[in-house]
This record gives C-alpha cells, structure tokens and sequence, in this order.
C-alpha cells in the first residue's frame, strides 16, 4: 500500500470518515486499530517487531519510573537517620539500576535493528527488514532515555503508547516524532475542522506533485549513469549527482509532505522535517535543515550526551594550557560531532560508503570550527577591501553554492555501489570534465538511453525551476505557500488548487510502460 496509490487513498479516506463518526474521546482508538491494521497490511508477521519493541518501551518506562518512585519513598522516609553521604550513596545505587533497565531496552531495540539490518545472516535465513524499523525504534528509544532523564512522564496506558510508536502515516519514513511533541495530539479527539482538511489536502498534493513530477523522472538519469559510471565522463557523474540531490530533496520531502498533510487531516501536527536545506550557508547549518528531526535526534541521545561527559569536559581542560581557550572549547564537541555523523552514516546502511558518508561530514564540520577564527579574519579582511557586505547577495551565493559543493561530495558516497566507486568517480569528476558537454543536446545524445525523451527533459528542468523559485520566496520572504493559497480569493484559489492536480496527472511520471520508484527512505 504506496503512499501514492489508490488503494492508500481510500484506506485514508475511510478512516477519516470512521475518526470523525466516533466520539471525541474514543478517536484515539481508531487511530490504533487503523495503524495496527495498515502494518499487518503490509507486513503481514513482521508486525512482531513492531509488537515487541511496544512491549519493551511500555515495560522498561514504567519499570525505570517505579524504581524511581520507591527511592524517592524510601529517601524521604529516611530524611532523619541518613545524612548526605548515605542518601547520595543510595541514590546512586538506584540510578544505576534505572540505568541497567534502560539499557536493556536500547540493546534489545537496536539490537535487533542492527541484526536485520546489518548482518547477512539474517538476509540469508529470510529476515527482511521490517517496515519503518529504524524510525519506530528510534522514536521509542528516544521516549525511554526522556523517561529515564525524568524529562518525561511515562504513559501508563499501554494502548495510547502502542499508537504513539505505530502511528501510520509516519511509520513508512518519519519523521522521528518527540513524544512530548506528538502524544498529546494523539489521544486528543480532534474537532472535524475544514481548514485541516484543506492545509492537509494542499501539503499531500505539493508532496505528489515534487514525488510524482520531478524524483521519478530525475531517478532514471542516475540509475542510467550510476549503472556503469566509470563508464562516463566526470561532467557526466558531476551532472548525476546534481540530479540525485533534486531527486534525494523531492523524493525525501515529497514523501515527508504527504505524511504530515495525512496527519493534519486528522489535525494532529508533525515536525516539519526539511526547511530548504540547499540554501543552506554552511554545512552545520545544512544538518539543521535536512532530515531536522534525524538531527534533533541524535545531537539530542548521542553528541550532547557525548560532549558534556566527564571525560570530554575532562579532555577539554587538559586541552586548554596546551593549545589555548579556542581548541580546548571546540575540540571535545567537535570530536562528539565527527562520532554522531558516523552513526547517521552507519544507519543509513551496512556498506563501507555509509561510514566514509558520516566521516566526511563530521570533518568537514570539526575543520570548519577549529578554523572558525582564521576564516572570520580572513573573510573580514575580504569583505573590508571589497567595500561588500557580508551578509550581502554575493556573500550569500558563494557559500550557498560553496556548501552545495560540500554537500555533493557526500552524495557520491551515497549513490555510488561503494566506497572505491565514490572515490574513483570523486576524481573523474575534477580530472575528465568538461562544461561543453552540459549542453541540452549533449547530455540527450550521451545519456538518451537514460527512458527520458527531450519532454521529460524539458518538463524535469520546468518544475525544477518552479521548485527553486518557489523555495526562494518562502526561503526569502517566509511566506507558507499554503497559507498564501488559501487566503486567495475563491476563482484564484481554486484555479491554483486544479493547476497543482492538472499538473500532476498530465506531467505525472506514471502508468504504462513506467516503473514507479519507491520512496528512497522506505527502505530504512
């Protein structure tokens, strides 16, 4: 059952109309039985997992608040006959035994991710990799480390937490939802309310129309090179990575939209997991705007924990008399980050690629820090001669395009069959290319047996263009395209509401003869 597809269409609309027919305060359970129902749906026996990792985030969060719960009696039962000394002692005795059943639940959770994921064995004996595995474990760890860390109240109800883990509509690709963030909204009994319907009817569209129009066209290009690459000239393996970071974006972010114009159909609010990433002015800033809730997640669980340990502040003051203030204070969090980028790496998949994809950014990123007084003397020094502004226009292209470039280098990891490939292709790309070959006549002669005709081509650079100066305005001007359509005059809006469903079915990359692509991250 495709995001894109009749039969998912339907299965939303019925459940809808279901939600909508019960009482307020029995929404909820449709919400439950219809999440239940979509995964056994698709996945049929595989929903055990989906089961077991309910069971353990429901068990090991009431457990861990009981055992905090009891010390706290036990502690103010004491508060006459035990001084400081005994009270620390005991309290830390009990944290440890909170900290042992918390990292229970992480080892048996990702435990069974990294079986599925990244041992053969388990491919060998016919264990595929369940649906929406690395997103639901995720979101339920991050549940319990909140649970443990006392930043959240465990839900005592296992039901309601059974439809925070398995909440349909995100469970196929995210976004990794905070349960502080999304819980509330679950159980709430959502009034019938016709601007959610028309907000979510509008965001499903523009994630159709970016799905549909532009990634299923643009992923025959680089499937066609990324086949036999070296066969290719660098302009040619340079040109597929351009193509595969419009792909990625309207693949990713098309997908995401539909999730979160679904969920606000049944008013419930997701966090917005991309803000026009590719106009992005650093790299640091790019992994603010690309997959957010990815990144939230692990600066949140992994690179803050990290980079305020004891040994990484311990570090950092051993640091200080030997290599000064700067180093000491970013040298420990930049290290914190080059790990927290080898995990996003690593889970991404089970390839050498993965890992050098992880490291190159979390480098990228440390020399960047390390170096951040000498590039702030030197683009001051830069920008002083020139008489131009540093927030200017010019100052703004060059490292927006500066950072594309960086970003590209990752993405050679990501699409080539390997690490050797990606680097192998790195150096074609610098040593064998050539701009004459970039020509529109040029790249259909070269890349012609790609299934694109010169339409395609013409309608993929149309609605890329329209994509970017769509993302400029709202980038520039903050404006929410949603809410500029909406607030048109009844004949406008209506007429940019059937220009959107237009442009789908007649430039739609679909039926007969068309492979349709699945979502990129249906895989994770």
């Amino acid at each position: 059952m495709e995001l894109i597809s009749l039969k998912y269409c339907l299965f939303v609309i019925g459940l809808l109309i279901i939600y909508y027919c019960f009482p307020k305060k029995y929404r909820w359970y449709v919400l439950l039985a219809g999440s239940m129902a979509y995964y056994v749906i698709i996945c049929k026996w595989y929903v055990l997992f989906i089961l077991f990792t309910i069971c353990t985030t429901y068990g090991s969060t009431i457990w861990i608040d009981k055992m905090l719960k009891d010390q706290t009696a036990v502690v103010k039962s004491h508060k006459e006959d035990w001084d400081r000394a005994q009270r620390k002692a005991y309290k830390e005795k009990g944290r440890k035994k909170r900290v042992a059943v918390m990292l229970v639940a992480l080892l048996c959770n990702f435990g069974i991710l990294a079986f599925l994921k990244y041992i053969p064995y388990a491919s060998e004996i016919g264990l595929l990799l369940p649906l929406g595995i690395s997103f639901y474990t995720f979101q339920s760890m991050g549940y319990v480390m909140d649970v443990y860390r006392e930043k959240t109240e465990p839900e005592r109800n296992f039901l309601k937490l059974a439809l925070f883990v398995s909440f349909f509509p995100q469970i196929i690709q995210g976004p990794i939802a905070i349960y502080d963030d999304l819980a509330g909204q679950l159980y709430e009994g959502h009034s019938l309310k016709l601007k959610n319907l028309q907000n979510g009817a509008l965001l499903i569209l523009w994630g159709v129309m970016k799905k549909l129009v532009i990634a299923d066209r643009a992923v025959n290009i680089i499937n066609f090179v990324m086949d036999k690459p070296m066969d290719y000239s660098g302009t040619y393996i340079f040109f597929a990575a351009i193509v595969y970071a419009l792909q990625l974006y309207a693949d990713f972010s098309g997908g995401i939209d539909i999730v979160r114009g679904v969920a606000e159909m049944f008013g419930i609010n997701m966090a917005i997991n991309f803000n026009h990433p590719y106009f992005s002015r650093s790299l640091t800033e790019y992994w603010h705007r690309w997959h957010m809730t990815l990144g939230d997640w692990c600066r949140n669980y992994i690179f803050y924990p990290l980079s305020i340990s004891k040994r990484f502040l311990n570090f950092g003051k051993w640091l200080k008399p030997k290599f000064g203030a700067h180093i000491s204070k970013v040298l420990p969090g930049c290290i914190a980050s080059v790990i927290t980028f080898i995990v996003i790496g690593v889970w991404h998949g089970a390839n050498m690629k993965y890992l050098y994809f992880g490291m190159w950014n979390g480098i990228v990123i440390m020399i960047s820090e390390l170096f951040a007084p000498i590039n702030k003397k030197v683009a001051g020094k830069f920008f002083e001669t020139t008489k131009l502004k540093a927030t200017g226009i010019f100052a703004t292209v060059v490292s927006v395009l500066w950072t594309f470039i960086l970003i590209l280098i990752g993405y050679y990891f990501d699409i080539a069959a390997n690490a050797t490939t990606a680097f192998r292709m790195l150096v074609r790309s610098v040593s064998d290319f050539h701009i004459s070959q970039l020509g529109l006549g040029a790249i259909i002669e070269n890349l012609g047996g790609c299934g694109l005709d010169m339409a395609d081509l013409g309608i993929l650079i149309v609605s890329t263009i329209a994509l970017f100066f769509i993302s400029l305005v709202e980038e520039r001007k903050k404006l929410d395209m949603r809410e500029f359509i909406l607030t048109r005059k009844l004949p406008a809006r209506w007429a940019l509401i059937y220009l959107g469903i237009f442009i789908v079915i007649i430039f739609g990359y679909y039926g007969p003869g068309v492979n349709p692509a699945d979502f990129v991250y249906m895989q994770f």
